[in-house]
């Protein structure tokens, strides 16, 4: 039975101490015996999460080496060398080996989800065996384990408690919920209740917070919640990009075109007589020229200069094609907790006898001011000293700023009682502890027993309904106590209630002189005839900047969502104030998640932006709805609860600093400030990438479609071939590469996030840019033909003159596209020269390497050029200079046709 029990999913929760006893077959107070426990370790296996064998660096180095566009370079490369052509074969092999290793180095680390898991879920436990208190490795223990947990703890395996005393976990990690939860022994009614509202179980990889507690372990290893997380991370298959699917599909065409190329040629050639071997060496001619040879190493190194300029603005990309994937981002799903909000508890208001006073400043550095009382005096002194006495944590500041020690609630308190000018070590000098009573569940309240001024004085504090159910009294502003009558109560839980209609937590306080003195502190003699204080309201407040990049967001076209672990009413709240949802804005919960199936889930993701009480399945869900939508997905995340869903996303985002290890290694990028507004830069960067890939894809295809062009209008003319193979790969590789490199760090466009996410089916190149890349092929190919001929004309025939002038202007004409293609509407000259000075550059080196190549003899024996006279020059920059200026004729002419784009600024 207990071999079944763990993988059954069996309500735990609603079974008493005695049931599950019988049912795991153990007694709470013996324990296992050892023969029992190896048994079930036999049979269950060690307590340790799936794991899945991670990559090697072989299969990381192969995989940069499976694109199309790779292969096609390779077989270039191969029948080069067939060829006898040497050079040829070796360059385009060493461009695509560099290609590879940089593409390694940047995607080594990118597998290290379930090794994080395991290294977050090892611990050690005292556990109960044969009636004796031992420490085991947590990997040791077995469904049917009694386990003692305390403060501090983590828990090593799901567990039912039986046993609590003011017991509190900290679960924002597994289900999203900001702030501790209350445990207790007792069954829970309910058959359906969600995970993070099973208030008598402990979950593997959750930390305790507050109290003691013993547990009888239901799940160990897969069988977990944890586990289960586990194993969606192995389900979950990492999807191309939209830019490597675009690639893909550029290969496709490039394949095709280059065989169709070869085949043409060739037959045109056998058709007029020609040799057979010449026209194989023109037609791979054609194929080479055909081939953006040093396309791959540009646009994965303009990934990798993304990744670098990235760093700056505080995200770190893991994956360099995830780089541009955040430019076509159409869906933000963010995590509240720690991502939106600062996750540290902050008291926003201080209520006292009708007066409702404002404190300033978030967070946990005790900056800012109680506005609306005097709390230096009278009855809002009081409660202050009361938050400050009735309190067991701590405030330290170190060097990473002001961190709680112990309940985030309690913190909040400390740091009203601090911005006000009172510090908890100065008053417990004067009002040492005598004695306490903890916080527990039942009650919703906890007291300490101090001695101020000789005499014993109870401080409390709790939920304001049942406390102030306890107090007789209560506290004027002036610091009179007066009787509590039945209109005050109902003024206190209307402001109670008001508080929580705006998504706060509401604390009362209250306190009694004890006189005289009981012998001992038990709550039925303490708790009673209390004088009420006030009430202190708090919340998690919205970094500063989260509202602004959610607008930032928005303006771009992009849907933002809030996924979060909060009740309904909260996260909705929340997200009406951090600009997620509106009046008309649907919110959803976990449960009636459950109640939808994936076509409704489906129908109605786009009406939803805030999702409440979700568990990982959930996370996974929304993301895989909004997919099925053809969505491009960004899922932010810190918790482990998060991971598998950002693995589903197109793009998975960690928080670095609060994150957890297992959501980073899942995640694509890292945000290494914690703040939403460094996603909403990435966006614009991802965004700004893409662009000058697109540049720089436009500048090869048409230098490339020239260079076909030249050759294949050569052919059917019946001219000799006016470009060598060495010279088209040299233009490609170098030539070429060093402008298109400098595409890619073109500045951004001004208006770049005020237009919509682009359409990931989209191709690279649309109509108007493909029309565009044949008008400027054939305007570059017609000048470089001019000179090949009047090159012929000249030198009665001789074909090494030729081809030097051919390859010399082909050059220049490329040179001078470079800077044509930064923009496709707006002028050079508009633009201005200077503003891409690494493209200027680019192209005076390429230009001393071309000259170096035409001037120096061991250039001329290796390119097989000639060296060229004065006039010789003023023709190639003639001729050079030509197709520039068409183009910016041609831009003029479509910009005079269609208007200036709106919102321009250049």
């Amino acid at each position: 039975m207990v071999e079944e029990r763990q993988q059954s999913q069996v309500r735990w929760y609603a079974r008493s101490t005695e049931e599950i006893g019988r049912e795991l077959g153990v007694l709470p107070g013996q324990g296992l015996d050892e023969d029992e426990a190896a048994r079930r370790l036999s049979t269950h296996g060690r307590n340790e999460l799936p794991e899945a064998a991670p990559p090697s660096p072989w299969h990381i180095l192969g995989a940069q080496f499976s694109s199309l566009i790779v292969w096609v370079l390779i077989g270039a490369a191969l029948v080069s060398g067939l060829l006898g052509e040497w050079v040829d074969a070796g360059a385009i092999l060493a461009i695509v080996l560099l290609n590879g290793l940089l593409g390694f180095v940047q995607e080594y680390r990118a597998e290290q989800s379930l090794a994080a898991l395991k290294t977050l879920a090892v611990t050690y436990a005292r556990v109960m065996r044969e009636g004796e208190r031992r420490t085991l490795s947590s990997t040791e223990l077995v469904p049917g384990d009694i386990i003692d947990v305390e403060a501090g703890d983590r828990v090593p395996a799901d567990a039912r408690l039986i046993q609590a005393a003011a017991f509190r976990t900290q679960e924002a990690a597994l289900t999203g919920e900001s702030t501790p939860v209350d445990k207790n022994s007792l069954v829970l009614a309910d058959n359906d209740v969600p995970l993070a509202d099973q208030r008598n179980m402990l979950f593997m990889g959750t930390t305790v917070s507050g109290g003691k507690g013993r547990a009888v372990i239901v799940a160990t290893g897969s069988g977990t919640e944890l586990g289960r997380i586990a194993t969606l991370m192995i389900t979950v298959a990492v999807e191309p990009t939209p830019l490597q699917r675009r690639l893909e599909q550029f290969g496709h065409v490039l394949l095709w075109l280059s065989l169709g190329i070869v085949v043409v040629v060739f037959a045109l050639g056998l058709w007029r007589g020609e040799p057979v071997f010449d026209m194989f060496l023109t037609a791979v001619s054609l194929a080479v020229a055909a081939i953006p040879e040093g396309l791959p190493a540009i646009v994965t190194t303009t990934l990798a200069l993304g990744v670098m300029r990235m760093v700056s603005r505080h995200a770190l990309i893991r994956r360099l094609p995830a780089v541009e994937t955040l430019g076509a981002a159409t869906v933000i799903c963010t995590d509240k907790t720690g991502t939106l909000t600062k996750n540290e508890m902050t008291v926003t208001g201080l209520a006292i006898d009708g007066l409702v006073c404002h404190v300033t400043g978030d967070g946990y550095a005790p900056e800012g001011e109680v506005i609306g009382g005097d709390s230096r005096a009278g009855g809002l002194r009081d409660l202050l000293w009361s938050a400050l006495l009735c309190n067991g944590s701590s405030l330290r500041a170190t060097e990473a700023g002001w961190t709680v020690v112990g309940d985030p609630t309690e913190g909040a308190l400390l740091v009203a009682g601090g911005k006000a000018g009172w510090r908890k070590e100065e008053l417990e000098g004067a009002h040492p502890l005598v004695g306490e009573i903890p916080f527990d569940s039942e009650r919703k309240m906890m007291t300490m027993i101090r001695r101020s001024e000789g005499r014993a004085v109870a401080y409390v504090k709790g939920a304001p309904d049942v406390l102030l159910g306890r107090c007789d009294w209560y506290m004027t502003r002036a610091g009179e106590v007066v009787p509590l009558s039945d209109a005050t109560r109902h003024s206190i839980m209307s402001l109670n209630q008001e508080f929580a209609r705006q998504a706060l937590r509401v604390v009362a306080l209250a306190r009694r002189v004890l006189d005289p003195e009981p012998a001992t502190f038990e709550s039925e003699g303490i708790e009673r005839e209390l004088v009420f204080l006030g009430l202190a309201a708090m919340k998690d407040p919205l970094r500063p900047e989260a509202k602004q990049a959610v607008e930032r967001c928005r303006s771009a076209g992009i849907k933002t969502v809030m996924i979060t672990g909060d009740h309904k009413e909260t996260a909705l709240a929340i997200g009406r104030e951090a600009g997620f949802a509106s009046g008309s804005t649907q919110a959803l919960s976990g449960l009636e998640l459950n109640g939808l199936t994936d076509a409704e889930l489906a129908a109605r993701v786009r009406d939803v932006s805030v999702y409440a009480r979700v568990s990982a399945e959930h996370k996974l869900r929304i993301v895989r709805a909004w997919r099925a939508q053809g969505a491009v997905v960004a899922m932010t995340g810190d918790g482990v609860n998060d991971a598998p869903a950002v693995r589903e996303a197109d793009i998975g985002i960690a928080m670095g600093m609060t994150g957890t290890d297992v959501t980073k290694d899942a995640s694509d990028m890292v945000v290494t400030d914690d703040n939403f507004a460094s996603i909403a830069a990435a966006v614009e960067e991802g965004r700004c990438i893409y662009e000058n890939i697109r540049k720089a894809v436009q500048y090869l295809l048409s230098c490339n479609l020239s260079e076909v062009l030249v050759m294949l209008g050569s052919t059917l003319l019946g001219w000799p071939l006016p470009l060598l193979p060495i010279h088209i790969l040299w233009i490609n590789l170098v030539t070429d590469g060093f402008p298109a490199l400098a595409l890619a760090v073109d500045p951004k466009d001004p208006d770049v996030m005020t237009r919509p996410p682009r359409d990931p089916q989209a191709p690279l190149l649309d109509r108007r840019r493909f029309i565009t890349v044949c008008v400027q092929g054939v305007v570059m190919a017609a000048a470089t033909l001019a000179v090949f001929g009047i090159a012929l004309s000249i030198m009665n025939d001789e074909v090494t003159f030729a081809r030097t002038m051919t390859f010399t202007t082909l050059v220049l004409v490329q040179f001078l596209h470079a800077f044509t293609c930064r923009h496709d509407r707006f002028s050079l000259f508009q633009i201005g020269v200077a503003t891409n000075r690494m493209l200027v550059a680019a192209v005076f080196i390429s230009a001393l390497l071309q000259a170096g190549i035409v001037l120096s003899p061991w250039g001329q024996e290796i390119f097989r050029v000639v060296p060229l006279r004065a006039e010789e020059w003023w023709l190639i920059a003639g001729f050079g200079l030509l197709p520039f200026l068409v183009m910016e004729l041609w831009k003029a002419w479509s910009r005079a046709r269609s208007g200036p784009p709106r919102g321009s600024t250049v």
